[in-house]
């Protein structure tokens, strides 16, 4: 296995934990207030939160996909493993603006 799986796959652990959080946050912002604006950052932590969870079907449980992974140039390792890291970055940020 290469290094760069485990990175996508602890990126992709990390990013579900963070739209838990977020989720649970903005769970409850909406039961208390009931706004749209709350309502849609919930609706976008939950396909958010179903695209990381795939991620991480594909990146754990098939060995198809690890293969192909495996066996595809780096450019390719390198650009799926940031798509993970950006995201990852992106959640820290609307992480840091939710709880301040």
């Amino acid at each position: 296995m290469s290094l760069l799986l485990d990175v996508a796959r602890v990126l992709a652990g990390v990013n579900v934990l963070i739209l838990l959080a977020l989720g649970s946050v903005w769970f409850g912002n909406y039961r208390r207030h009931g706004a749209s604006h709350t309502l849609s950052l919930l609706v976008f932590a939950a396909f958010l939160l179903v695209q990381n969870l795939l991620w991480l079907y594909f990146y754990v449980l098939q060995p198809a996909f690890v293969g192909w992974f495996d066996g595809s140039g780096l450019d390719v390792q390198v650009g799926l493993t940031l798509l993970c890291g950006l995201e990852l970055l992106a959640l820290l940020f609307v992480l840091r603006i939710t709880w301040t």
